[in-house]
């Protein structure tokens, strides 16, 4: 096991994550010890550490003499072209094993993929309710339907609380990679105290446990509410421990339901949070190998607007950006609906430059690897593929923020405000984006609704609409 410094700055991760991946490791490779296992374990700090993960195999095969290399397949392309060069550079035998921190394997999601016009998430999901069985009697949905998303759309109301999230204390371990990180990587994005993620198999079995008892009843309703002050409401936390393999996704999905077959949770809840395990990010990581490595450079919309400042200062009179960049530099964390529709929707509306945004994405978020930030920044969030992954935009002007949350009641921006300077710029900036895309949206029939309202406007307020949102624009 290598602690490289080419991992750690490729981007300039959130402090964080950095120090979050690392302690795990150490954490990790200390139970491999305590359960008889020989490991040959090399620190950020030691200083004949190459840097690389090719010079660090290098390293061991000097070391140990060995004729063959064994290695979990890699989560990123580039870690994986890197690896294919190993058996040449190398002078030895190297075997990809399966990773195991998935259902879905490429080659099967390619299978799925072969000859279908369109990619949609929904089909995959049934499929994948079949091939695992859950939530499933026989060879129908529980309760009849496969999807519940339309009951976890309840707005954001002031009696909305969770209890804190599972937290851990720093122990020696732990310190001590937080030391390492102040002194290296002090100048990254974010806050790195208090670090409070768990870095154990334990502790991410911990913050199931309490997610289940606390919050999963009522995680379908308020799934896309966004409260200010509230960072983390019903949701449960647990990415960052899937995403490094910590957690086996497919056993947590049946805790989940059995905490409904024991009526602790209801359906909506456990179908929505089933969806977004084996349903999405399966789905996100077969869409990231089936279109790499060009996936990662699709700009459909040919936008090249650079990424303003305050998305790493969150210093914007817009009220509900400020939120939410203001708890990812706190705790390299925000849901799903804060990063879709409030940062995500921002950059759509001002055609923000995407491989810009895609980097931003992947530094600042702890849960943030390329297999699952690229197919959910490029294609979800940006459409930037063109709609291979989704079918419309994720766009939307005021009025969606103000009914999902309460953060336009301090906002400094008035969101009944259409144009002129003391509107909410998501309003304008919705319409300029839909004007200045036409060519490129005007024969998606889910977007047919909204240009007949366009086209129904007078030109006059057209023209004032354009000019609120360019004047806006050219402020950045």
């Amino acid at each position: 096991m290598v602690e490289v410094m080419e991992e750690t700055t490729y981007v300039p991760h959130h402090q964080k994550k950095i120090a979050f991946i690392l302690a795990s490791m150490r954490h990790f490779s200390q139970r491999l010890r305590d359960e008889g296992w020989q490991v040959d374990y090399v620190a950020l700090d030691d200083p004949d550490n190459t840097g690389s993960f090719t010079g660090e195999v290098k390293r061991a095969l000097h070391r140990t003499s060995a004729a063959k290399v064994l290695v979990t397949h890699p989560s990123e392309w580039r870690v994986l072209e890197a690896v294919k060069g190993w058996s040449e550079a190398l002078t030895c035998e190297v075997e990809l094993l399966p990773d195991d921190r998935f259902i879905c394997d490429a080659q099967t999601f390619e299978a799925w993929a072969q000859g279908r016009k369109q990619m949609r998430m929904e089909y995959f999901y049934r499929d994948m309710r079949r091939k695992t069985g859950l939530l499933m009697r026989g060879d129908e949905p529980e309760g009849g339907k496969w999807n519940y998303d339309a009951e976890n759309r309840k707005p954001a109301g002031a009696d909305l609380f969770m209890p804190p999230p599972y937290r851990v204390e720093p122990d020696a371990t732990t310190q001590a990679v937080l030391d390492l990180v102040q002194t290296r990587f002090g100048d990254h994005f974010g806050d790195l105290h208090p670090f409070w993620f768990g870095t154990t198999h334990a502790h991410a079995e911990a913050a199931v446990d309490r997610f289940i008892e606390h919050a999963l009843p009522l995680f379908g309703d308020y799934q896309d509410a966004m409260v200010q002050g509230e960072k983390f409401l019903y949701h449960s936390l647990i990415g960052l421990y899937l995403n490094i393999g910590l957690l086996d996704p497919l056993a947590v999905c049946r805790r989940v339901e059995d905490a409904y077959h024991r009526g602790h949770a209801p359906l909506n809840a456990v179908e929505g949070f089933i969806r977004q395990i084996i349903g999405w990010r399966e789905f996100v990581r077969g869409i990231y190998w089936a279109k790499m490595p060009d996936y990662v450079q699709a700009n459909h919309f040919d936008t090249h607007r650079p990424l303003p400042d305050f998305y790493w200062t969150g210093e914007t009179d817009m009220a509900c950006m400020r939120a939410a960049i203001t708890q990812t530099r706190e705790d390299a964390y925000a849901h799903h609906i804060q990063r879709l529709m409030v940062t995500g929707n921002f950059a759509l509306l001002a055609g923000l430059n995407p491989h810009e945004v895609h980097r931003w994405y992947l530094v600042v978020y702890a849960d943030a690897f390329e297999w699952v930030e690229v197919p959910n920044t490029i294609g979800m969030t940006l459409f930037a593929d063109g709609g291979v992954l989704g079918s419309k935009p994720y766009a939307a002007s005021g009025n969606y923020i103000n009914r999902m949350s309460d953060y336009c009641k301090s906002c400094r921006y008035q969101v009944k405000l259409k144009t002129g300077e003391d509107a909410c710029p998501f309003n304008a900036l919705y319409w300029h984006f839909l004007d200045r895309n036409r060519a490129q949206l005007a024969t998606n029939p889910r977007m047919a609704q909204m240009y007949r309202t366009w086209d129904r406007m007078d030109a006059p307020k057209q023209s004032e609409t354009l000019s609120s949102a360019q004047t806006f624009l050219d402020q950045l």
